[in-house]
Order: C-alpha cells, then structure tokens, then sequence
C-alpha cells in the first residue's frame, strides 16, 4: 500500500524530502535505507517476511531501499546460509516478490552485491575456528590470503589465482544482469568494511606483485573490472552504486586515503569505469575526513569525483557508533537538523539510515510530519526479527 504523505515536510526536515535522479532512477526523496545484514533468508531465499519487511519502509516513505548484501553466484561468496544470495531460481523468485512488493509500495530498490571474500568476520580466529564457521568444503579466497588481525600468520585460505579473478567478475555481472531482469532498480556493489573489493583496495590485505597489487591506483584494478563487467551486463542507464569505507571490521583507524589526493586516486578509475553514486560509509556522519576542513567522507567524495554521494553513520539516534548494538546496546532519537542542513549546503545528495529504520519503519513519514516525540528508540533485540 502506498501511503506516501502530499503534506508539506517540516521545516527541519525539508531539505530531506526533495526529489533526486540519477540515470533511469527516479527518487520522491533523499532518504536511503542504508543495506544491513539481517540473515533472515534461510538457504538464502528471501521469503514473504523479507519482502513485507522492505514494502514496509518504502510505504512510510524512504526515498530508496538498499538490500542487504547479496551473495553473488560464486563458491566461495558466502560461507552463511541465512544471508540472502542473488543467484538461484529459488532465491530470484523470491527477489522479485521483493521488488514487486516495494514498487506496490511505491518505493525504489537497488541490490547490494556482494562477495566476501576472506570475510572479516573471521579476522582473528584459528584456521580450525575459520573451518567450524565455514560449511564444509567452503575455500576462502582473498587477494594475497592475510588475515590482517594476525598479520604473522601463515597465509589463509586460498591467494586468488587470474583465473579466480575472472570467475568472481563474471559472477559480479551475472548477479547484477540477475538484478535487473528481477525489478530491481539499482545495484550497489558493496567495497567496504574490509569484504572483497575492499581487501583489493586495501594495502595491508593487498600485497599482490602482479597488475592487480600495488600503488592505490593499482589496487582499484579489480574494482574497476568488476564495475565494468556490471556496466555491461546492465546497461548505460541502470545506476551502479559502490559502497566504500576507509574502516574495516574490527579495524576502525584503518585508512584507504590520507588526503583527497589520495581519494581522488581510488575513486577516479571507479568513478570512470561507471560508477554513478558512491555510498560513503562511516561510523559517525558529522566526523570530518581530513584536517582543515569541515567536510565528510562523502562531502570529500562529491568534490573529488563530481559524482553524487550518499553519506550515512548514526543519522537519526543520539550515540555515537551503530557498532554498540554488538554489546546488546541500543540508541534514542535524535533530531534530523545538522544531517538535514548538510543536505541542503549540497555537502552530499543522499541520506542513509540503518538502524532508527529497523526500530521504527515508519521513520521518515514520522520526521516529515515534524513527530519526532513519536519515533521509536533502537534496541539490539530489534535485530533478531524482520519487523
């Protein structure tokens, strides 16, 4: 049901309500729910509560939805069974009752992509700890084999041979070819936290001597090539999202850029081989990225690229990492103004929000209305149902 409300927003909140397009994407507003792992799709089918859970947020009017990651269709995408995958007549089928709930809604829906490659949350844990995670079989794959929590260690899993490379791309471009024919609107392909593409960005988990290791610019090559490969399989006018993030799992000071210089070298070939909008992943939005200026990760971006971005990090809730619900706690709401004015100054185009969407889905219908006193707090248990 679509229940979008005509009425004039609060003047707070205003700036969060216009229109915004990119390519063949057409928004009624600047509000992204921000793409969270649920592992709630047993056997990676998104069933009738996933779909219900989306078409929920976008009837109370969040502007785009973007899924939780997706596992693309490769062995070694993702060891969990319960994340959704993009591959599958059984978990597209599932898909398309997803995209067809929120369009009904009247929302908009990009899928995340994702491969985990040596996936972070295994950083730190034993090769025996890493197997009884794992299904049995499942071969972690990553650019040089590092687990850079135990950066002493001998190699992990397996170092992606050429030939690994060209299969994960190929995956890539049939997950986002899979997307479109399904509904969705968009694609983000997800290059941050440490997962996949991030491992290639990343010097300490990148210390490749071929075409693909190297200088900053270097390491985007696989990036590069995964978007290209996207880029074909979709089409010129599909918008193609790339989430980065200069943080990794359990690595908060990590650093993919020191400088805009160095931004502008990671970017740029990104930004070139196709990417529309970069989703600029941050623990706390108001942070600035270098010194000497009050600018953001995603502010830092859009001047660097001239491409729009989207910058999330605790928008809307009064603490000061979402990384407090892994110790059970949870957050109050906050008022929309300093993210909302930001939007206005034209710092970044877009707003995500992840967990105040999660407690309360209503959220954007309640801030447009100016409803703040009847916003839903976030708590941790929230995260165990599809609410």
């Amino acid at each position: 049901m679509h229940v979008h409300s005509t009425a004039p927003p609060s003047a707070t909140a205003a700036p969060l309500f216009g229109p915004f397009t990119v390519g063949s994407l057409e928004l009624e507003n600047r509000i992204v729910m921000a793409p969270m792992t649920r592992e709630l799709s047993p056997e990676g089918v998104p069933g009738p509560e996933v779909a219900a859970y989306y078409a929920r947020r976008a009837g109370n009017g969040v502007g785009l939805i973007i899924t939780e990651g997706a596992a693309i269709g490769h062995p070694s995408s993702e060891r969990r069974t319960a994340v959704p995958r993009i591959h599958g007549a059984d978990a597209l089928a599932g898909w398309a009752r997803v995209t067809q709930a929120v369009h009904a809604a009247g929302g908009r829906i990009a899928a995340q992509l994702m491969h985990a490659g040596l996936d972070p949350l295994l950083w730190g844990m034993t090769p025996a700890e890493m197997d009884a995670a794992s299904p049995a079989g499942f071969e972690l794959l990553s650019p040089s084999g590092i687990d850079p929590s135990q950066l002493e260690a001998t190699p992990v899993g397996r170092v992606m041979s050429d030939t690994d490379i060209a299969s994960v791309i190929d995956a890539y471009a049939r997950a986002a070819a899979n997307a479109r024919q399904v509904g969705f609107d968009a694609i983000e392909l997800h290059a941050a936290h440490g997962y996949l593409i991030d491992q290639f960005f990343w010097a300490v988990t990148n210390q490749r001597d071929d075409s693909y290791g190297g200088d900053l610019s270097a390491r985007t090559r696989f990036g590069v090539e995964v978007v290209r490969a996207c880029r074909h399989a979709v089409g010129e006018d599909f918008p193609i999202f790339l989430r980065f993030s200069q943080w990794k799992v359990g690595h908060y000071a990590a650093r993919l850029a020191h400088s805009p210089d160095e931004l502008a070298a990671l970017l740029g070939p990104l930004a070139q081989a196709g990417v529309d909008v970069f989703h600029c992943s941050t623990r706390r939005f108001w942070q600035p990225e270098f010194e000497g200026s009050d600018l953001n990760l995603a502010g830092w971006t859009k001047k660097v690229t001239s491409r729009p971005v989207i910058t999330v990090g605790s928008v809307g809730l009064n603490d000061s990492d979402f990384l407090t619900y892994l110790d059970g706690t949870g957050a109050d709401v906050e008022d929309v103004g300093v993210v909302a004015d930001r939007l206005a100054r034209g710092e970044f185009d877009l707003v995500a929000v992840g967990r105040a969407l999660i407690a309360d889905p209503a959220w954007p219908a309640k801030v447009r209305g100016g409803h703040l006193a009847d916003l839903v707090p976030f708590e941790a248990h929230m995260l165990t149902t599809l609410h």
